[in-house]
């Protein structure tokens, strides 16, 4: 063959370009195919581990996020709440919160990893309603022994800032804590306990 007719520089030209769609294709074909390996939503809500960013939150706020379609409450604290919860001990019905099947780092009075951040599901434990986050103190309609906590409308269930249920109310246990762990200071990682299970 003769190699005098063949433009070297216009080969390289059609060469790189061919190489360079030929990439762009291949990353279009991948990308999609790596997206596909991530939880679905449906894959979500049967289980998969939820972030919850808490950078944002500030004393005496709460914020939800959805855990296996039950709505997760994440507060944070203050300290007039935490000292308070010592005096509502005589006032539910279990004050050291020692309940078999919860993650080791629900016993204790605060029910949680860190005192300042609560972490529950928010479902009332006698038939599923959903509890309002009533953070005052003493309001008129809850009477002047209210520290703040839950309540649920539905059937006059009660619940501290740590989800421990008051005495004498037809919920029968605590709010539940999900597992859950920090992934840093600002990030929990709801669905993960602390082992990473």
């Amino acid at each position: 063959m003769n190699q005098e007719g063949v433009n070297q520089g216009r080969r390289r030209l059609l060469i790189g370009a061919t190489s360079a769609v030929g990439a762009v294709g291949a990353v279009g074909v991948a990308v999609p195919f790596v997206a596909s390996w991530n939880p679905s939503a449906k894959a979500k809500a049967a289980g998969a581990p939820v972030k919850a960013d808490i950078s944002k939150l500030e004393p005496g706020q709460q914020m939800i996020v959805e855990w296996r379609g039950k709505p997760v409450w994440i507060v944070r604290r203050t300290k007039e709440t935490l000292d308070n919860l010592e005096k509502l001990n005589d006032s539910v019905r279990d004050p050291n919160s020692e309940v078999p099947q919860q993650p080791e780092y629900v016993t204790g009075i605060p029910r949680s990893i860190k005192p300042e951040i609560l972490v529950l599901v928010g479902i009332c434990t006698h038939l599923g309603c959903s509890p309002k986050y009533r953070p005052e103190i003493a309001p008129a309609d809850l009477g002047d022994e209210w520290l703040g906590g839950f309540f649920c409308p539905c059937h006059g269930s009660r619940f501290d800032l740590a989800g421990r249920v008051y005495q004498g109310v037809p919920a029968p246990t605590n709010l539940e804590v999900p597992p859950h762990s920090y992934l840093n200071d600002s990030v929990i990682h709801v669905g993960v306990d602390q082992e990473g299970a």
